[in-house]
């Protein structure tokens, strides 16, 4: 499963248990953090895309 999402005008393609590095976010490793845009979701043959208006992640 994958997502793509939208912070500080950048996208991103992002999985589970992969970090990333996203400029200009307050917050420590591990935190909870919460993402306001996500336009694409994907899992397998399964794509869904339009913005979703919440989605959690954790930031390791």
């Amino acid at each position: 499963m994958f997502a793509v999402i939208k912070t500080g005008g950048k996208q991103y393609k992002v999985a589970a248990d992969q970090e990333i590095v996203i400029e200009k976010l307050e917050g420590e490793a591990g935190d909870t953090l919460v993402f306001g845009e996500v336009l694409m979701i994907g899992d397998g043959d399964n794509v869904n895309v339009g913005a979703y208006d919440r989605w959690r992640a954790s930031r390791r």
